[in-house]
C-alpha cells in the first residue's frame, strides 16, 4: 500500500479474521481516523479494514507524509496522540475481553463510540455541550454482529444484552440511531468511574 489512508466520511472497521472464518473487530474507524498509525511507517497491515456504511477516504503519501512528519513537529505531535490512542485502546480492548463481563464490554463500546462522536462533533444534543449527556443522538451504523464480534460475544448474548441496556433505560437504539437516555447509568455498567 504506497499511501497512509484516512477516513473522511462514513464509519468502517478494522478486523481480523481466522482461518475458519471467525473474527475479532480490533476497532472501528470513523471520520477524521487514520486507519492505523503503524501504516505511516509499515506498508502492510496485518488485519483488513471493511466498510460498514459508504466511505469515502483519502490516501496520503507515505513518503509525502513522513516529510510532511520531520518538516512540522506538531504533526509528529498529533500523530504520537493518535498511536498512544490506539495503543490504549488495544490494551482496554484486551482487559474486556479477557476481564469484563458482556454487559460491561457492550457499555463500553457504546460508550467509548459516543465520546469520539461528540469529540469529532457528530453527537446531536438538546444544546451544545463538551460531554455527554442525556438524550445525546448519533448515527450508529452498527448491527448485532459488529457489536458481538468486537465485544467477542456471540450475537444471541450481543442482542440479550441490548435489549437489557433498552429494558433500563440507558440506550434507544433505532433506525441506524442512538441516544444515550442515561449518560451516568451506562457509565456505570460500563464501569468508567
Amino acid at each position: 500500500m504506497p499511501h497512509v489512508p484516512a477516513i473522511c466520511q462514513g464509519w468502517a472497521a478494522s478486523v481480523l479474521t481466522l482461518s475458519d472464518g471467525r473474527r475479532q473487530i480490533l476497532s472501528f474507524l470513523l471520520p477524521g481516523d487514520l486507519v492505523s498509525a503503524a501504516l505511516v511507517y509499515d506498508p502492510v497491515s496485518p488485519y483488513s479494514v471493511e466498510a460498514i456504511t459508504d466511505v469515502r477516504y483519502n490516501g496520503f503519501d507515505r513518503a509525502a507524509f513522513k516529510a510532511a512528519l520531520a518538516d512540522n513537529p506538531a504533526l509528529i505531535g498529533l500523530l504520537s496522540a493518535f498511536h498512544g490512542d490506539e495503543s490504549s485502546h488495544a490494551d482496554q480492548l484486551a482487559v474486556d475481553l479477557g476481564q469484563r463481563d458482556a454487559a460491561e464490554r457492550i457499555a463500553r463500546l457504546i460508550f467509548n463510540l459516543s465520546e469520539r462522536l461528540l469529540r469529532r462533533g457528530l453527537v446531536r444534543h438538546g444544546t451544545p455541550s463538551p460531554e455527554l449527556t442525556r438524550g445525546a443522538a448519533m448515527d450508529f451504523p452498527l448491527r448485532q454482529h459488529h457489536i458481538a464480534d468486537a465485544t467477542g460475544l456471540t450475537v444471541v448474548h450481543a442482542g440479550k444484552v441490548l435489549n437489557e441496556l433498552r429494558r433500563g433505560g440507558l440506550i434507544e437504539i433505532g433506525d441506524r440511531t442512538l441516544m444515550v437516555t442515561d449518560p451516568d447509568g451506562l457509565r456505570r455498567v460500563a464501569d468508567m468511574y
